[in-house]
């Protein structure tokens, strides 16, 4: 079900994702998600599979994983209220990186490639806005796992 409320604009605006928008680009953005609720050790997503949507991280808290060579699931991130995954399959139109389980009752909002673009041809500007935002957020992780290889790098040199 479609969602919108003054708490819920409030709480996106905080987000990364939803910053600089405009009340009506972000009034029209917000009318596009989705509300999907998750029970503790319920799979988001699955690593590999196709992937159409994003979601925004409302309440609840999630464990990224993904499988090492030896089949096991190694943690890759924690997310929370105000997080945002998936958005890598809405840029590059590839499969799920990673696995996302929920690990208590998750509150998540989603939007669609297809909401996306309607959102684009709706509105231009905010739409590269949206997209500003994410590549903020992947340049973020992206200089964060450049620090974990570092220091396992190091650690590694140590031994």
């Amino acid at each position: 079900m479609a969602v919108s409320s003054p708490e819920l604009k409030a709480f996106l605006v905080a987000t990364p994702f939803f910053g600089g928008l405009s009340d009506e680009s972000l009034e029209l953005l917000v009318s596009m998600l989705v509300e999907r609720r998750f029970d503790v050790g319920a799979t988001v997503v699955a690593e590999g599979e196709p992937g159409r949507s994003m979601y925004i991280v409302h309440s609840g808290e999630l464990v990224v994983s993904k499988l090492g060579e030896s089949g096991r699931a190694i943690r890759m991130a924690g997310l929370g209220p105000g997080d945002f995954f998936g958005e890598m399959t809405l840029i590059e139109m590839q499969n799920r990186s990673a696995s996302v389980v929920a690990d208590s009752p998750t509150l998540l909002y989603e939007l669609t490639a297809r909401n996306l673009y309607s959102y684009y041809k709706a509105d231009i500007p905010a739409y590269l806005m949206v997209l500003q935002n994410i590549n903020r957020e992947l340049c973020r992780r992206l200089r964060r796992a450049d620090d974990r290889i570092a220091e396992l790098a190091d650690a590694s040199r140590e031994q």
